[in-house]
């Protein structure tokens, strides 16, 4: 039975492009992103038009070497009852994973909000241990630090 897992980082500075979360599906089990939210903490710093900014942020997989400078996060089961995730996460990498890959979906995440997405799941988009990693992307660097919590919902099949 598939199990569905939150990733979540908290309060931290965004200052560069970087890979927001990057997961590496475990041998044999399938993942599948099912949406994420990314929330601009504290709200003040960029509150005013002149401070608006619209960052590019994609959803890219097929990378074979990983990419270093943020932290490990552990995966968190939405039911009480399920077990550890297969699947290992990175976050807010610095520096991106590389050497191969295909961007799936791109989009814009305007800081003054939140950004939400939960897709239906004929939307989620897939990976397995053959396409390596698959990395929430922020793809622009912020006009000044942003310190922003974020979370990513993932689905793991056995």
């Amino acid at each position: 039975m598939p199990r569905p897992y939150a990733v979540a980082f908290e309060a931290v500075a965004i200052t560069a492009t970087q890979d927001l979360f990057e997961i590496t599906p475990a041998d044999d089990k399938p993942i599948a992103i099912m949406g994420y939210t990314l929330d601009k903490v504290g709200g003040a710093a960029d509150a005013g038009d002149a401070q608006e900014e619209i960052l590019r942020v994609s959803v890219v997989r097929g990378h074979t070497t990983s990419g270093s400078g943020g932290s490990t996060p552990t995966p968190v089961p939405l039911s009480g009852i399920d077990t550890a995730a297969g699947f290992t996460v990175e976050a807010n990498n610095t520096t991106i994973a590389s050497a191969g890959t295909t961007t799936v979906v791109p989009f814009g995440w305007n800081v003054r909000t939140a950004g939400r997405e939960l897709w239906p799941q004929e939307m989620w988009i897939w990976a397995s241990q053959a396409n390596t990693t698959i990395c929430l992307r922020l793809g622009t660097a912020p006009a000044d630090s942003l310190t922003t919590s974020g979370v990513l919902y993932v689905m793991e099949y056995p």
